[in-house]
């Protein structure tokens, strides 16, 4: 029998261990050892292959809590057995599809530099997106993360709303804000916006730049024009990637025909490199009447 001793000073304990020391006893199981609490050490007691291989898996998930990451028992168990195509690790969960059309909204997410997600309210389109940005922020496979909407709808436009920058744009970006506060915690966004590696603003600031090694989501794009389509699909550098999410049935410009989303389903279509996903009221995660109200505007619009 070996024995090893880890410092848990500067863990939160509480993390670690999970709901009812549920990650533990996982772990316990798991690696047929005894996995005991003494002040501010955890000793393992156990088979000495066992416990190199818990003292490894241990030191690994401490690092995640340390730097905020909610662990939790589902996350420990299947991570590094399940199909990475379909599922994103984020601090707080572990995101998985719902539906078919999901799954291959997954997939194109993994495989494509430039996925447009086109489909009704609720069915994830911007959720999911955000989730698979924030993974590779993680990894440290993209250096930012960068959000953006059009912040004219309904024709409304910034400079006639009162306030500063902030008051006047908070409003239109708030559904994106919302996702990321599902999936990190609030101090760590806290910490990347003020470092630079999270951005959320109006598409119109993201004309003259070139955006390099980053993830870019461009949200409600069925109300961008043609040229503003143009403009965002031109910004992308080296390293980059862009996922692009609407709804066509709710188009907000005063001629919908102007829609870049419609434009580029057009002319990109049989572009290599990009993938479309379309989304339908199956893949709505809502709640259950959400379903039914999309499915009887489907109707009546017909």
């Amino acid at each position: 029998m070996a024995k090893l001793c880890i410092s848990l000073k500067g863990v939160n304990i509480l993390n670690l261990f999970g709901e009812r020391d549920e990650n533990i006893r996982f772990l316990s199981e798991t690696y047929k050892s005894n996995i005991v609490l003494r002040g501010e050490n955890i000793i393992l007691e156990g088979e000495p292959k066992k416990i190199s291989l818990l003292k490894g898996k241990l030191l690994s998930l401490i690092e995640e809590v340390k730097n905020g990451d909610l662990i939790r028992k589902e996350k420990i168990e299947l991570k590094g057995k399940i199909d990475t195509d379909l599922c994103f690790i984020s601090p707080k969960c572990l995101v998985k599809p719902r539906s078919s059309g999901q799954v291959q909204y997954f997939k194109a997410l993994n495989k494509f530099d430039i996925v447009i997600c086109i489909g009704p309210a609720g069915t994830g389109k911007t959720y999911l997106a955000i989730a698979r940005a924030v993974e590779l922020l993680r990894q440290g496979k993209v250096r930012k993360i960068i959000l953006t909407r059009p912040a004219v709808e309904a024709g409304e436009r910034l400079g006639f709303l009162p306030g500063d920058f902030k008051e006047k744009v908070d409003p239109y970006l708030r559904p994106l804000y919302d996702a990321l506060y599902e999936l990190m915690p609030y101090d760590k966004i806290k910490h990347y916006i003020e470092e630079r590696a999270i951005e959320v603003a109006p598409l119109a600031y993201m004309r003259g730049r070139n955006i390099d090694n980053s993830f870019v989501i461009l949200d409600e794009a069925q109300n961008t024009g043609k040229i503003q389509m143009k403009m965002f699909l031109t910004r992308l550098g080296i390293g980059s990637k862009a996922c692009i999410t609407g709804d066509i049935t709710q188009i907000d410009l005063q001629n919908p025909g102007e829609s870049g989303l419609l434009h580029i389903q057009r002319i990109l279509g049989n572009v290599s490199g990009i993938k479309f996903v379309y989304l339908t009221d199956k893949a709505i995660v809502r709640h259950k009447l959400v379903n039914k109200i999309v499915k009887a505007y489907g109707k009546e619009s017909k």
